[in-house]
């Protein structure tokens, strides 16, 4: 479309340019020929009072001597001879003899084409009766001065002319294929997955509804991503945690087929939960970009709703670096399922009695939320944030760390296990704030 705009301007404005220049030319070129002959006329009409008063030869070389056209040897007389007096021709003559006599008899001005240029016949009654012919040459060289300078500049123009009518047609033209070229590109970028790409509703009328179309279309979309993201968090919320502390208060059950049948049937809970958590994350979009929350008010909120289950196993809780916002990419729902995921382990993986701690450390780039325990450790972290390799045993899905690696990559970061100063296992979440900004991946410590 861009191309076929500045061909059809290309084809316009040449034809444009042609239809003025052309006649334009012209119209310079007759304007030159008719001041040299204009000029030319004046110089003839300059010998006329002297051929009015006499037909001496002496006298009319000295009037033709003071023209201009005499000094330059370019105007000539012929006055016929009579009963009293004889014929005079002076200067030099081009036209031919038959158009000065022509000129004569007929007492009419004329200009002949001779080689050189033009010669202009002005025929002047005389004393003697009869008529005489001024004969004036003009050059060529006149009769075109300045021709070739006008039809440079015309020429100049037309193509000045040209080349802004294309860069104009070129700019319009961009800026009528900008708005469609992104908008190709966005619903390129929205099928590969990214969610967060919207375009901006400018350009012409039409490209401007459909960039609006496509904006909702992909805020619609996000809409039902989110959806299905709160619906797994929402499962996560609610299953899981009280299913934590139903496997935790089994365990008080003692022997007996009763409680190992009520153990069993947690267990087969758990892992219908796992289950359906797991096939709502496989419908998810890691590429969408979530909705930002602060993740201070995040781990407030939950380390409030652990806290109670902590007391009554007389675990001691430390929360560090949580009465400061901390901004993080990531929705609160998923930021939320991902610190259950990670105090869920703390619980299911540390005896009773066990404290730990939740700190928080936040920066221009990144916030890093580190969750640490003075419980046993980690046998092997490499494998624990690897996906269906958790330490939950028979009835582990995996998916513990793996949320918490899913949501620290969903922003550019990253997730290390190591060893904490409480003794026991370290769980440190990067959270990038800015993509420009690019964290040192953490080397996970192993256990000794």
């Amino acid at each position: 479309m861009r191309w076929a705009l500045i061909r059809v301007s290309l084809a316009v404005t040449a034809m444009v340019v042609i239809a003025f220049a052309v006649p334009l030319g012209l119209v310079v070129r007759e304007l030159a020929r008719d001041r040299a002959l204009t000029n030319a006329e004046r110089q003839a009409a300059a010998v006329a009072p002297a051929l009015a008063i006499t037909t001496d030869r002496a006298q009319l070389e000295r009037a033709l001597a003071t023209t201009q056209a005499g000094a330059e040897d370019r105007i000539a007389v012929t006055v016929p001879a009579t009963a009293g007096s004889p014929a005079v021709d002076l200067g030099r003559h081009r036209a031919p003899r038959a158009a000065l006599d022509a000129a004569s008899a007929h007492g009419e001005a004329a200009t002949v084409r001779v080689p050189g240029g033009y010669a202009l016949l002005r025929p002047t009654a005389v004393s003697s009766g009869t008529v005489a012919v001024v004969e004036v040459f003009v050059p060529l060289g006149d009769v075109t001065r300045g021709v070739a300078g006008a039809w440079l500049v015309l020429a100049g123009v037309g193509v000045a002319l040209i080349i802004g009518s294309v860069a104009i047609a070129d700019r319009l033209g961009a800026r009528m294929i900008r708005p469609a070229v992104r908008l190709a590109g966005a619903a390129h970028r929205l099928g590969e997955g990214d969610l967060a790409v919207r375009v901006p509703e400018d350009g012409p009328g039409e490209l401007r509804s459909a960039a609006a179309a496509f904006n909702a279309m992909a805020d619609r979309v996000v809409q039902l991503l989110a959806g299905e993201r709160e619906l797994a968090a929402d499962l996560s919320h609610r299953l899981r945690t009280p299913l934590t502390v139903l496997r935790l208060n089994t365990a008080s059950l003692g022997d007996g087929p009763a409680a190992d049948q009520t153990r069993a049937a947690v267990a087969q809970l758990e892992r219908e939960v796992d289950q359906i958590i797991r096939t709502a994350r496989e419908h998810r979009t890691p590429s969408a970009l979530p909705a930002g929350c602060d993740a201070a008010e995040v781990i407030r909120e939950r380390m409030a709703f652990w806290s109670a289950l902590a007391e009554d196993e007389r675990r001691e809780v430390r929360t560090a670096g949580a009465d400061q916002p901390a901004l993080v990419p990531v929705a609160r729902a998923e930021l939320a399922a991902a610190l259950d995921a990670m105090l869920g382990n703390v619980f299911r993986h540390t005896p009773e009695g066990t404290a730990f701690a939740v700190d928080v450390h936040s920066s221009d780039g990144a916030v890093i939320v580190l969750v640490s325990d003075a419980g046993p450790g980690v046998a092997d972290p490499a494998a624990a944030v690897r996906r269906g390799h958790g330490d939950g045993g028979q009835g582990s899905t995996g998916l513990g760390l793996d949320i918490v690696r899913r949501v620290a990559e969903s922003t550019g970061g990253d997730v290390a296990v190591g060893r904490s100063v409480l003794g026991g296992a370290e769980i440190r979440v990067y959270l990038v704030r800015s993509p420009a900004v690019s964290l040192p991946r953490a080397r996970p410590t192993h256990r000794r």
